[in-house]
């Protein structure tokens, strides 16, 4: 990987910047050359992928993948970065057909200052041929509790399309998940499962029956972590768009069940979506 050289304390503890715009030049050249992970949204953004493998590939001896790289970014109809992501994380899943380079090829990745090399080895893992849904999982676990918010949310959504393929050996593989002292892990196991989800395509089997989605969510009901409290809210408002009756009873055992803040905050939020639709008198 890039070399590891000296970067300023106040580039290192800065907050992030408020617009793309805003960005310093000098963020943009240390996030484009793999030696900085982006503060926030507005950072991610602005990180070029082509210029980011270009300076990181060839280090890593890997310059022959370039040429693919370069088309497939310039093909995209939405080049949208989450899209740019997947694109080379795709080109690095295929490029290493014996199984030791391919692992060795996603521990150097995953060692990497940047948040976006990183992402590109959870793309690595989601789309690589002949791996089980179970071995995709095992290897995402380090990147699905990445200390880097970005990187976590590639991590689910690399594997989203595998999850939708397998759903009910999903959900029993990720039960391990839903009950790691990792809150990162916890919420893995909820977001990846979300029925409607965020920029990804729908679980249609839990939009009509969410309740083999309970596996996972269960455990989490009066969970510690904010993190996760807010993704098993969002499951549940998710799920209410088409089933209401169901989650309405859900929240209702909860309270019961669960008499805490922690559950309270959950039942609150997931239900948002229903107390704003429904009649003023019957709220």
């Amino acid at each position: 990987m890039s070399t590891r050289v000296p970067i300023p304390d106040s580039i290192l503890q800065r907050k992030g910047a408020r617009t793309t715009a805003e960005v310093p030049a000098e963020v943009r050249r240390l996030l484009n050359q793999g030696l900085l992970e982006s503060a926030n949204l507005c950072e991610w953004l602005v990180i070029d992928q082509l210029v980011l493998a270009e300076n990181v590939l060839p280090q890593l001896g890997w310059s022959k993948l370039l040429p693919p790289i370069r088309a497939g970014l310039a093909a995209l109809k939405t080049p949208t970065a989450p899209k740019r992501t997947e694109l080379v994380g795709r080109t690095l899943a295929l490029a290493f057909p014996e199984a030791p380079a391919f692992h060795r090829a996603v521990q150097t990745l995953r060692a990497s200052r940047s948040d976006v090399v990183r992402s590109w080895a959870a793309y690595m893992v989601g789309l690589r041929p002949g791996l089980t849904l179970a071995d995709k999982l095992e290897h995402l676990r380090p990147l699905a509790a990445d200390p880097n918010m970005g990187v976590r949310e590639m991590a689910w959504f690399a594997v989203r399309e595998s999850i939708a393929a397998e759903l009910p050996l999903a959900l029993d593989l990720l039960t391990a998940f839903a009950r790691d002292p990792d809150p990162n892990l916890r919420r893995f196991a909820s977001e990846a499962t979300r029925p409607r989800g965020v920029w990804c395509r729908h679980l249609t089997p839990l939009k009509t029956n969410p309740i083999p989605g309970l596996v996972l969510l269960e455990p989490l009901k009066s969970d510690p972590s904010l993190y996760v409290r807010n993704s098993v809210a969002n499951w549940l408002n998710d799920a209410s768009k088409s089933c209401p009756d169901w989650v309405r009873s859900v929240c209702r055992r909860w309270e019961q069940e669960s008499p805490t803040r922690e559950t309270a905050y959950i039942v609150r939020r997931a239900q948002r979506t229903l107390n704003k639709t429904a009649a003023p008198g019957l709220r």
